[in-house]
């Protein structure tokens, strides 16, 4: 628990600071590492995918997403690069079809294309116009329903929510992560309304918080059953007390798109 604590007091302030105080590509940079990392843990991490060259096409597909996401070029050129990428996953499988099965090349695609795409949201959050503030949307309806979660589980928690999937999660737990994840939302609008002179739709606000936390749980759960179908503890171990990138952001591949949607639908704030 020390560790898992101290890697967060260390990596949390890092991460705002890349994200907040330096220049947009600095996020382009962070994320395209991080995709690259979690593509490794989905295809070794889980033995779902032990195939170096699509390790590699997967790994600058993920970098090209997220870099197309912050150049913000036109569709075209991103559909350009996807048929480019499934052109060469196809290729390996017809060289290799009677040992590469087309299940590995969905879970290569999956880790390759889908996995950066919606995790590279944080990107396309980013350039946006105020974009430092909304990037923050993101990871407030990440961080606060785990820790609401948490919290309330300990206290309250009797009904388990999956416990196959997630032996510790509890419906008091979840219904916590959700209350807390809306007041977190008005708290935050309350600051960008008298700090930052922003227009601030309170009704939003809460709407943001109770689909965020129900993101995050979606996104938590779908990952840990992967761990689950084959066998993992976690992903990884790149980051001690948390496990790898996907253990760590998990939750976040649901909640980073779901976040830039919301805020393209019915932006909560507006300056």
């Amino acid at each position: 628990m020390k560790t898992r604590i101290l890697v967060a007091a260390i990596g949390l302030p890092l991460l705002l600071v890349v994200v907040l105080a330096l220049p947009s590509v600095a996020t382009a940079i962070l994320l395209s590492a991080m995709c690259v990392i979690g593509c490794y843990e989905l295809f070794y991490g889980t033995g779902l995918c032990r195939h170096i060259r699509i390790l590699i096409y997967s790994a600058l597909s993920a970098v090209l997403i997220c870099f197309w996401g912050w150049l913000g070029l036109p569709r075209t050129i991103g559909q350009l690069g996807v048929l480019l990428y499934l052109a060469a996953l196809f290729c390996e499988m017809l060289a290799a079809h009677t040992n590469l099965k087309f299940s590995t090349v969905c879970v290569a695609i999956f880790g390759g294309l889908v996995f950066p795409y919606l995790l590279s949201a944080l990107v396309r959050l980013r350039v946006m116009d105020n974009g430092a503030f909304y990037i923050l949307v993101a990871f407030v309806l990440t961080m606060v329903p785990d820790s609401g979660a948490y919290f309330a589980g300990m206290a309250l928690g009797k009904h388990k929510l999956a416990p196959i999937i997630s032996p510790k999660k509890t419906v008091e737990g979840v219904v916590g992560g959700v209350l807390a994840t809306v007041l977190a939302m008005v708290l935050y609008g309350l600051v960008l309304q008298f700090a930052f002179k922003f227009t601030v739709n309170y009704v939003f606000a809460v709407i943001y918080g109770i689909l965020g936390a129900a993101g995050s749980v979606l996104g938590d759960l779908t990952f840990s059953v992967i761990k689950r179908q084959t066998k993992i503890k976690d992903y990884g171990n790149l980051l001690p007390g948390h496990g790898g990138i996907l253990d760590r952001f998990d939750s976040t591949v649901v909640v980073a798109p779901l976040t830039e949607l919301l805020l393209l639908v019915i932006p909560f704030a507006v300056k």
